[in-house]
């Protein structure tokens, strides 16, 4: 089940000094984790540039050691181990400069389905519970695999809800498979493997959830998906860090907006306001552009005939530019004749106001 490239990429992994990015630098230099593990310390330290320290680290028979206890950890608990460099990861995750250098699944991870990854406060409101709740009625369960940090709040209902709609989904932990946090979601975390989903982590089983390690999972579940959906988060949520890694990956992001006093609704609001979401105005909207060919018949979240309004002078003409054809924002300044920043909160309250969708690339559409 397990090769040397494993033993020997835990054991490298493990040394003090050898982090993600270095470990990738070097088994891309020298061609495997076993070769670096067996190179000549003058070849690290001259072709290489690596350090002393770290050079004293690869080689050491502890690490060897160590690794050898997580094979025998792994092995015992059905923990498949994917290695980045040898071509075993999603591809999703794969193209992420930043990416873990081994991946520990228990589990299945699903393919061939669009990816969502779900995420949001663990205080979650009635409002943000009802919008789950309605998204799930439409999502399609036979295209769609959900992704989420098993927390409490957002993260726990988007899994308890996947696993109710037939849906795969996957956590990703903050911590080795040698435990379960928080705890009270260990029934939950049964029951998505059960159901054909995965646990996922980066973390041996000697490591803990501290505190900085949720803000690299975060950055596992925005690599493991082509949408991420911000449903509640407060100024300075942690979701903020999943939404930075996901616009670092050129991913797709939406928000659910709320009312500015909300204070689970601010973190949203603000993403919005500096365009590094898009607002989910209706679930029939968010569902179709998730899953190309999927009608949705839904209520709308916002109808258009309870926000629409009329239009000032400079909305209408960029309103009625933009019903000549989709333009992005340099386009759209040069026929406005109106400057980007002066563009940019018009839009927005457009797009806010369901008169104009926002497309990849900053491209904007009438509705």
């Amino acid at each position: 089940m397990y090769t040397d490239e494993h033993l020997f990429s835990i054991a490298l992994r493990h040394c003090a000094g050898v982090g993600d990015i270095l470990f990738t630098r070097l088994v891309n230099a020298v061609g495997s984790a076993k070769e670096v593990w067996h190179a000549p310390a003058s070849q690290l330290q001259k072709q290489l540039r690596v350090g002393q320290k770290t050079i004293a680290q690869i080689g050491a028979a502890e690490h060897v050691h160590f690794a050898e206890r997580e094979l025998n950890f792994c092995e015992k608990n059905q923990i498949k181990i994917l290695l980045q460099h040898t071509g075993d990861f999603p591809h999703l995750l794969k193209n992420t400069e930043d990416g873990p250098a081994i991946l520990y699944v228990q589990g299945s991870l699903p393919a061939g389905r669009t990816t969502l990854s779900i995420v949001g406060t663990r205080n979650i409101t009635t409002y943000g519970k009802d919008f789950l709740k309605n998204l799930f009625d439409v999502l399609p369960s036979d295209q769609i695999a959900t992704v989420s940090g098993l927390a409490h709040g957002v993260d726990a209902l988007a899994h308890e809800l996947s696993i109710q709609y037939d849906i795969p989904t996957v956590a990703v932990l903050a911590h080795g498979l040698h435990m379960l946090y928080p705890a009270k979601n260990r029934n939950l975390a049964q029951q998505i493997i059960a159901k054909g989903g995965a646990l996922v982590t980066e973390f041996n089983s000697s490591q803990k959830p501290d505190r900085e390690h949720f803000i690299q999972r975060n950055r596992i579940i925005a690599g493991l998906t082509e949408t991420t959906l911000v449903v509640e988060t407060a100024f300075g949520g942690g979701s903020v860090s999943t939404v930075t890694f996901a616009n670092n990956y050129n991913r797709e992001v939406y928000a659910l907006p709320g009312k500015i006093g909300d204070k689970y609704s601010q973190g949203c609001n603000m993403l919005i306001s500096q365009h590094k979401a898009r607002i989910v105005s209706t679930i029939q909207d968010f569902v179709s552009e998730i899953t190309p060919g999927k009608k949705v018949e839904q209520p709308e979240l916002f109808p258009a005939s309870m926000i629409r309004r009329a239009l000032s002078a400079e909305e209408d003409h960029i309103y009625a530019e933009l019903k000549n054809g989709p333009k992005n924002l340099d386009d759209l300044s040069h026929a406005t004749d109106l400057p980007a920043y002066r563009l940019m909160p018009l839009l927005l309250a457009l797009e806010m106001e369901n008169y104009v969708r926002v497309s990849s690339g900053r491209v904007y559409s009438a509705l």
